[in-house]
């Protein structure tokens, strides 16, 4: 067990939206410390989502293709006596936030034949959407929470 919780680090906000959102997605696409090229990608794929959506504000709309997006309930692996359960339990906001942004950045990195600006703006606008693999994936882990929903008195 912890001694401790870890302390939360604040994410500063992006110079351009002055989005702590969005600095989160730089942060997490950026790889060996080039942020000047994540934030190319970012920006880049903020730009082809308005210009897609026609909507207003971008960080609008990026929240909600979070908010389509971010699962309310996952299972968390739970060893009792000699067996393991998948206990479902209720997954907090900031989780359910760091998990839908790794599960975009994730799926649009798989996206093959397209440049990663592209491919990000595709998976915020399928979000939007209600629609693509980042909700797929969101209803796939509410579906293994509710089939496991008989072990959730295990729940810790």
């Amino acid at each position: 067990m912890r001694r401790r919780n870890a302390v939360k680090r604040k994410v500063l906000p992006d110079p351009r939206y002055d989005s702590s959102l969005v600095g989160r997605f730089i942060n997490l696409i950026m790889k060996n410390g080039k942020k000047s090229v994540a934030q190319g990608i970012v920006y880049s794929a903020l730009e082809r989502v308005s210009e897609e959506l026609g909507k207003g504000d971008v960080v609008d709309v990026l929240h909600g293709a979070l908010d389509n997006a971010r699962p309310k309930l996952e299972v968390k692996s739970r060893r009792v006596g000699g067996a393991t359960y998948q206990v479902p339990v209720e997954v907090s906001f900031e989780r359910g936030q760091a998990l839908v942004i790794r599960w975009m950045i994730g799926f649009a990195d798989g996206r093959k034949g397209v440049c990663m600006s592209e491919a990000l703006a595709q998976e915020i606008i399928d979000a939007y959407k209600n629609t693509g693999n980042v909700v797929k994936k969101k209803d796939e882990t509410h579906k293994m929470a509710q089939a496991n929903r008989a072990f959730a008195h295990l729940r810790y």
